[in-house]
């Protein structure tokens, strides 16, 4: 049976400080978090610009991108390739995913340059999954050939720590980056009464309840009920 996850990237106000730029034609920017990689990529928020040409600085307040002009990103996932890395625990599962699985990643976007819309979770791209499992499982000339794009092997030093917990994803044909953001959230609040971002009533018709945790807020995967992933894999693929 195909499997169909959600699972939150890109930068946000606990890893970066901001929402990514969402604008009026519903385009956007997939804005990484920070890195601290050890030299392995030069990229940083000031010397790398966005498809649309602005570089990616330019989207923090002004008074903080004299200082984040200088500050590595961790370009993860990445869709020039199609991969993914995670040496997190929450994300362990992912090891599971099989060909023809597919992973929609959702960041967080808010209005900018002119357009107001408030901080929202977005549909932004997704992988059609060739390859998945931990980084132990494939050989040095499988992850040569398969990942050496991704940030956590193209750092040596991280990834001879990583190898025994990193988790790698692979997106085979199919995988995209997004051209237009697709919202998926809206408020809702926990059993404390917190607010935090819900899946959409509207995006529970496609995507089920996510084994009854419809938050969005988090990283963690959350996983679409079996019952909807024909349907969420129709859905995405139409976008």
């Amino acid at each position: 049976m195909r499997r169909v996850v959600l699972l939150r990237v890109g930068i946000d106000t606990g890893s970066g400080g901001i929402h990514g730029p969402l604008f009026a034609d519903h385009g956007f920017e997939l804005v990484p978090i920070p890195g601290d990689l050890h030299g392995a990529d030069d990229r940083t928020y000031g010397n790398t610009s966005g498809r649309f040409g602005r570089r990616f600085v330019e989207y923090f307040p002004r008074s903080r991108q004299s200082r984040m002009a200088t500050v590595r990103m961790h370009v993860d996932p990445e869709f020039d390739t199609f991969t993914y890395g995670d040496p997190n625990a929450p994300k362990r599962g992912l090891r599971r995913l099989e060909p023809g699985d597919i992973v929609a990643f959702h960041a967080g976007l808010e209005g900018w340059g002119g357009h107001t819309s408030e901080p929202a979770c977005h549909l932004i791209g997704y992988f059609e999954v060739s390859h998945a499992g931990m980084a132990t499982e494939f050989s040095d000339s499988e992850i040569n050939a398969l990942f050496a794009h991704n940030a956590h092997v193209r750092d040596a030093v991280r990834f001879r720590e990583q190898r025994e917990r990193l988790v790698l994803l692979k997106g085979g044909p199919g995988s995209r980056l997004l051209t237009k953001a697709v919202r998926i959230s809206e408020m809702g609040a926990d059993s404390r009464g917190s607010l935090l971002k819900v899946l959409s009533k509207e995006m529970r018709a496609v995507f089920g309840e996510l084994g009854g945790k419809g938050s969005v807020q988090r990283s963690n995967p959350r996983w679409v009920d079996d019952a909807h992933a024909d349907e969420a894999a129709a859905f995405l693929r139409g976008l």
